[in-house]
């Protein structure tokens, strides 16, 4: 077992989430267990056999269930081929489920565990930067449909999250760079200290094993724990409530569903990340120095800042649809200052259009 470190969640269940290096053996499974299903996708067989294999010493009968890679995962489906394989395989309540995958895979199998007899345990092993700092840690489990994405899922916790850095070398550069959008979110909503890592040591924040890259991981966690411990199902009225972890998701999650999911999620949200800012600067709310700071570390990282599209109001009826909306209202996650987040509640077609106009291009 390699050095780690671990972050305890303090949901209704507690749970840990472990970090560091070579810990997959650090997988902790109930002895009341029998059956283990394993979900991942192709490209990170080679994690999966070396936790079957480990498991598999400790006496558990292992059942793998291949499911394809990053959103195209994320559909009813393929829920249904893992809920014929669990029902084939007569998994019960005392049963677990293992995730081992980018966000997508721990998404769907965590919606797989919710809904399977109600709830089975799940513990969720995220491969991508992506999944590590935001997906597979706070309990929030979905798959896509035509309305939108994550418009379907529930909230269910996991009993453990594994965060084996290791495992970000099965990431191609782009995946690793799209990670990175959730991380910088993280240094804007609540830890200025991520900022100045990524300003200081922008070369090390660039590749799975830059050295600053654990630090940054750690940080990462321990701000979406500390969200989420306080509103797990996201119903605080509060300025810190849970849904100031969709800073620059609104329009994020819009961009992906009008690119029918060609974007990764981390170039969307990164866009979604300076329109918020300049809509928070064209409401009075934030400084122009802010909104630059926010180009300038999204763009040091390798990420985008602007996008193509002619039609915005489409961009705003599917913003509309968000899970943040209420009514026909449109509501956004903006900032006041670094770590200072807020909401802008059915601003103005004007404001909106200042706001695109800045990152359409």
């Amino acid at each position: 077992m390699g050095i780690h470190k671990t972050i305890t969640v303090n949901a209704t269940n507690p749970y840990d989430v472990v970090i560091g290096h070579d810990i997959l053996d650090s997988i902790n499974i109930n002895q009341n267990v029998n059956q283990i299903a394993l979900i991942f996708p192709a490209h990170v067989e080679k994690v999966a056999k070396s936790v079957k294999k480990h498991v598999t010493k400790l006496g558990f009968k292992v059942i793998e269930i291949k499911v394809p890679n990053a959103e195209t995962a994320k559909n009813i489906k393929i829920v249904d081929k893992c809920w014929k394989t669990l029902g084939k395989s007569k998994f019960t309540r005392s049963d677990l489920i293992v995730a081992i995958g980018g966000g997508a895979t721990t998404d769907l199998a965590g919606f797989v565990a919710a809904t399977w007899l109600r709830g089975i345990d799940f513990i969720s092993i995220p491969t991508s930067l992506l999944g590590m700092v935001d997906a597979a840690v706070g309990g929030k489990t979905g798959i896509n449909t035509e309305a939108g994405k994550n418009l379907v899922g529930s909230f269910h916790n996991p009993v453990q999250v594994i965060c084996d850095l290791n495992t970000l070398k099965t990431l191609k550069k782009h995946d690793f760079t799209t990670g990175m959008a959730e991380v910088v979110k993280c240094g804007f909503i609540a830890d200025e200290k991520i900022l100045q890592i990524i300003e200081k040591y922008p070369q090390e924040c660039k590749t799975f094993d830059g050295v600053e890259i654990p630090e940054l991981v750690t940080r990462s966690i321990q701000v979406k724990a500390d969200t989420v411990a306080k509103d797990f199902k996201e119903t605080s009225t509060s300025k810190t409530g849970r849904e100031i972890l969709n800073y620059g998701h609104t329009l994020g999650h819009a961009i992906e569903k009008n690119e029918k999911y060609k974007w990764r999620h981390g170039d969307a949200v990164s866009v979604g990340m300076v329109f918020v800012a300049e809509l928070a600067f064209a409401d009075g709310k934030l400084s122009a120095e802010v909104v630059k700071r926010h180009r300038d570390i999204l763009e040091l990282v390798g990420l985008p800042t602007k996008y193509k599209s002619k039609n915005f109001k489409k961009l705003i009826e599917i913003m509309a649809l968000d899970k943040k909306s209420r009514g026909a209202t449109l509501r956004f996650v903006i900032l006041e200052d670094i770590a200072k987040p807020s909401r802008l509640e059915n601003p103005s077609y004007k404001i909106l259009s200042q706001a695109w106009e800045k990152v359409s291009k």
